[in-house]
Formats: C-alpha cells, sequence, structure tokens
C-alpha cells in the first residue's frame, strides 16, 4: 500500500468521527499553545529586564558600599570625598562623568494631598549620567548644589499625584518631611524600573540631602552615600575604568593587598546576565509545566488509537485478507496519529499566538510584551509531531500485529 493511500485513509478515518477527533486534538491544541504561549512570557521577561536596565543608562556602571560576595569584618561607608577622587583624571582616565547619590523614603506634602516615595540626593552630572533629563521646567544646578537650595524635581507619578491638574507645577511649594521645596522641574516619564517605576522618585540637590534630610553619618562625621554612579568615556573602556575606580577606592579606603573590597562594582552586563540567568530557568520551567498538558494529550491520542484499532478489527483483517502487508497496516495507523498531533499542533500554534497577545494587552500598560520567537514555535511543532509518533507506536503495532483470521472472526 502506497504512502498517500495511508494518507488518504487516515483522513477519510478522522474525518467519519469529526467529534472524536476534535477532541482527541484538544489535549494537544491547548498543550502547544501553553508552551508558545509560556515561552513567549520568558522570552518577553528576558528582553523587558534588558530593556530596564539599559535604561540606566549608556556606559555605566555603579558602586555601593560593602561587598556582595562575602562578609565583612567592618563596616563599609562611600563619601562624598570617594567621589570626589574618581573624577581625578590621572588616576581614571577612563572615567566621564560621576554622579553619587544619597537615597531614603521620605513624606511629600501639599495642602489636602501626600505621596510617600524615595527622595534622592543626587548632583547636576546625574541627568548626563543618567540620560533622563526634565520634561518641565529644569534640573538641579551646579549653583543649587553649593547654596544647598531648597529645590526639587518631581517624578511623573509625584507629580501627577500632588498636582493632577497642574500640568507645570515648577515654582509651587512641596514639603519633604515637613521641610519646604520649591518644585524646579519635572522629569520626563520612564516607566518601570529595575526595582518598580522610576517615576515615583523625587531629586533634591545632594548636598541638601545630607544636610537637612538625611543624618546618616561615618564614624567620622562625613555623610553616607548610597550609591555612586560612574559613566565610562565609552563601552569599549567599561573594564579599564572598573579597574581604575577598584583601586582608587582601595587605596583611599586603606585595604591591603589580599583583602576583601568593601565596595562592590556592578555594571549593566552583570544586572543583565544574572537576571537573565534567572529568567531562562524560569523560562525552561514554564516551559516544563506547559509540556505536560502535550504528555496528557499524547496520552488521549494512544487512548483514541487503541479504541479505533479495536473497532477496525474486522477491517483489518480484510486489508490483510486481500494482501495488505504488515507494514501498511502499521503506516495506515500511524499516519493517523500523526495528523492528529500534527494538525492539533499546527492549531496549538494559532492558540498559543492568542493567549501571548492577551498578556501582552494586560500588561500594556508596564510596556510589557510577549515575545514569540520561530524557536518556540518550533519547539511545539515538533515536540507535537514527536508526541504522536510516540504515542502513535504501540496502537499501529498492535493492529499490525493482528492475525488475519482472528480479525475476520471478531465480533
Amino acid at each position: 500500500m502506497k504512502l498517500l493511500e495511508s494518507l488518504r485513509l487516515a483522513l477519510r478515518s478522522l474525518v467519519t468521527n469529526k467529534l472524536r477527533a476534535a477532541l482527541t486534538m484538544l489535549g494537544i491544541i491547548i498543550g502547544v499553545g501553553a508552551v508558545i504561549t509560556l515561552l513567549s512570557v520568558g522570552e518577553g521577561v528576558q528582553s523587558y529586564i534588558t530593556a530596564q536596565f539599559q535604561s540606566i543608562g549608556t556606559n555605566i556602571f555603579f558602586v555601593i558600599p560593602g561587598s556582595l560576595r562575602q562578609e565583612l569584618d567592618r563596616p563599609a561607608y562611600l563619601t562624598l570625598k570617594d567621589a570626589e577622587a574618581l573624577r581625578d583624571p590621572l588616576l581614571a582616565p577612563d572615567v566621564l562623568r560621576v554622579a553619587p547619590t544619597a537615597n531614603d523614603n521620605a513624606r511629600l506634602t501639599i495642602p489636602g494631598r501626600e505621596k510617600a516615595t524615595q527622595v534622592q540626593g543626587v548632583t547636576s552630572e546625574y541627568a548626563d549620567v543618567r540620560e533622563w533629563y526634565p520634561a518641565v521646567g529644569m534640573f538641579i544646578s551646579p549653583l543649587e548644589e553649593q547654596t544647598e537650595a531648597r529645590v526639587i524635581v518631581l517624578g511623573k507619578i509625584v507629580a501627577d499625584v500632588l498636582f493632577p491638574d497642574m500640568p507645570d507645577p515648577t515654582g509651587q511649594l512641596v514639603r519633604v518631611n515637613n521641610i519646604p521645596f520649591r518644585v524646579i522641574g519635572v522629569m520626563a516619564e520612564r516607566g518601570g524600573g529595575q526595582f518598580g517605576s522610576e517615576d515615583d522618585v523625587a531629586f533634591v540637590p545632594l548636598t541638601t540631602a545630607t544636610s537637612r534630610l538625611f543624618s546618616r553619618r561615618t564614624p567620622q562625621g562625613e555623610p553616607r552615600l548610597s550609591m555612586i554612579y560612574v559613566q565610562a568615556v565609552n563601552g569599549d573602556r567599561m573594564d579599564a575604568a572598573i579597574t581604575e575606580v577598584a583601586a582608587i577606592l582601595r587605596q583611599r579606603h586603606d585595604i591591603q593587598p589580599g583583602d576583601p573590597d568593601d565596595f562592590s562594582t556592578i555594571s549593566q552586563a552583570d544586572l543583565i546576565g544574572t537576571f537573565q540567568q534567572i529568567t531562562s530557568v524560569l523560562t525552561v520551567f514554564l516551559g516544563a509545566i506547559a509540556g505536560i498538558s502535550l504528555l496528557v494529550g499524547g496520552i488521549g491520542i494512544m487512548n483514541i488509537m487503541l479504541v479505533s484499532v479495536t473497532e477496525r478489527t474486522r477491517e483489518i483483517g480484510l486489508r490483510k485478507a486481500v494482501g495488505a502487508r504488515r507494514r501498511d497496516i502499521l503506516w495506515q495507523f500511524l499516519i493517523e496519529a500523526m495528523l492528529l498531533s500534527t494538525v492539533g499542533g499546527a492549531l496549538g500554534i494559532g492558540f498559543g499566538m492568542a493567549g501571548a497577545a492577551i498578556v501582552s494587552s494586560f500588561l500594556r500598560e508596564q510596556n510589557f510584551n510577549a515575545v514569540i520567537t520561530p524557536g518556540s514555535v518550533l519547539l511545539a511543532t515538533l515536540f507535537s509531531a514527536a508526541v504522536g509518533l510516540f504515542f502513535g507506536i504501540y496502537p499501529a503495532q498492535r493492529a499490525a500485529a493482528l492475525n488475519p483470521i482472528d480479525a475476520l472472526r471478531y465480533e
């Protein structure tokens, strides 16, 4: 029996039992759709995280106090003098800009409204380092730093909460922990960030923050920094800039050779790599969970094929009696199982794309998009075909092994 004839017979059998075939394919459809949807969500998470960390700015790394790799036997601090030392062009020729920050939570109030948010004390270089500028008004100037001016730049969320009916709140007064500040600008909207929405923040001069808002000091009485943003001259010199910064800070902190650093340097590549490893494992885990439904669908195919073999025992005996060979019967039932899985897989691809689109629409405000890759579609398609082949072999072999005399006698 030729392959085309086996295909024709398989199609006729499926058309004869439309409802049963449709219900059998449903498991494969759901399985393939779930695999594609969950893999696309995993890919979307990776893309989303990468985009959020890249939004920090180009050629950026940051320095934080303390060690991420081991416990220290002494307290660790970063100070303004550390940041000033990193600006030395002789010691750090590959460093373009340095932007120290001191962060803490505070309550911003105006008559009748209030907002709890993070207040960051920053320098005028912060906007250039982060490549993030006000949409309304201006950013903090060097003069305002020097004079410890009580001025504030609001993030978009904070401005919308405090001044919902005022597109340009510059000149308005806002109390930060009961200390009055004058609004000089509203930052452009950035959306979600690696630690929540970047728009839920307010900026004040670093000198003002350390003298009026934040009381954290080193044992020597110097204001403590939360982080130092460092911008390298270009992407190719990132490693050199990190090495220079580490050498300067080790010398300033009197760290002896062989002793661990009391600070940590973290680049975008480090963050992106770490989170991509986590999301890769998560994507594989989600795909494996979805794959279980494909296995369930495959068991359904085997079950229906065994029922079909039982129902068509006399037909198998008749075909063998008129000359059909063992392999002809084998191919007939194997192709039937493969058709169930591949047609179900094709429908499942559409189901998965629709699922990915629904997920993206629900998370549109967070700028999240599920990413359907050719690899995920190919994986789901091949897996569904493999399921049909694997779970169709036993029923096909059972049909092929029937004795024609016994099959003809079957009632």
